[in-house]
């Protein structure tokens, strides 16, 4: 019987958070955006959908469309799998961002990407850890970020964009950018390390959900590197959020050797190569 492609409806809520699970790690971005969001939009929220390819009852792949392309993301699958999701969907979705497993990405943007340039191609090692993993080191002092951190904050959080995607979200949409800064604190999802008045280190947590979180934004500023900081703060979230969770996964670009050299530090293992895309 060959398989079939479909936009995942409720029906499937159980089978894809299933097939999600069985690769947890690789698939922690798509279980948050699933677990958060739901398999179909509720009213007045953006658009997306989830598409899967079926053999019979059994879904070997999913895929995250947001809007018409302007995020979508594929599950840990047969590159082979993924392409026969894209080439379904040539018709209705102009790719602009992607992120997953290098493999299938690459198909990706072979099918969807309309032969635009990448504005950004970042490839990069996924790395993960779990409580048994953590190494000694903590800082107390870390806290959750809070609403009147704002304006000492965004100078992390535009740098962090500057040095880790090349972007300057100040020029492209500074009020938005602003506010996504905020919508993040309002979520309890930025921990910042302040000393002497100063905020001088801050992480994020990305997407989220039961099977584990993604850290990201880790930034400290240029003048206190090398002390120390990263390491312990990164230590500390990790130990946090692991009292609850199973794991945590980083994705580190393939040429941050002293970000990898952090995350090794602290208990994380490098797995497979991802790749993050923003096209023109």
């Amino acid at each position: 019987m060959p398989a079939t492609i479909e936009q995942l409806g409720p029906q499937h809520t159980d089978a894809l958070r299933s097939f999600l699970a069985k690769d947890s790690t690789h698939n922690i971005y798509l279980l948050g955006l699933f677990e958060e969001f739901g398999i179909v939009p509720h009213a007045g929220r953006a658009r997306f959908a989830f598409h899967g390819r079926l053999d019979g009852k059994n879904l070997t792949a999913a895929l995250f469309v947001g809007g018409d392309g302007g995020l979508v993301v594929p599950s840990a699958s047969d590159p082979a799998f993924i392409s026969e999701l894209a080439e379904s969907l040539t018709s209705q979705v102009r790719l602009q961002a992607t992120l997953g497993e290098k493999p299938v990405v690459d198909a990706l943007i072979r099918i969807l990407g309309n032969n635009a340039k990448p504005r950004l191609s970042r490839v990069q090692r996924l790395f993960a850890v779990s409580a048994d993993d953590l190494g000694p080191f903590t800082n107390p002092t870390l806290r959750l970020a809070k609403e009147e951190d704002l304006p000492r904050l965004m100078p992390l959080a535009l740098g962090a964009v500057r040095e880790l995607m090349e972007r300057d979200p100040q020029t492209e949409d500074p009020s938005g950018y602003e506010a996504r800064v905020l919508q993040r604190v309002r979520g309890r999802r930025t921990y910042v390390l302040e000393e002497n008045g100063t905020l001088i280190f801050k992480v994020d947590i990305g997407s989220r959900s039961q099977h584990g979180a993604e850290l990201e934004g880790l930034y400290t500023l240029p003048q206190e590197r090398h002390k120390g900081h990263a390491t312990l703060c990164l230590g500390q979230i990790c130990r946090h959020l692991l009292s609850s969770l199973p794991r945590l996964v980083l994705r580190v670009d393939e040429k941050d050797e002293s970000t990898a050299r952090i995350a090794r530090k602290v208990g994380f293992l490098a797995g497979r190569v991802h790749r993050l895309v923003l096209l023109d």
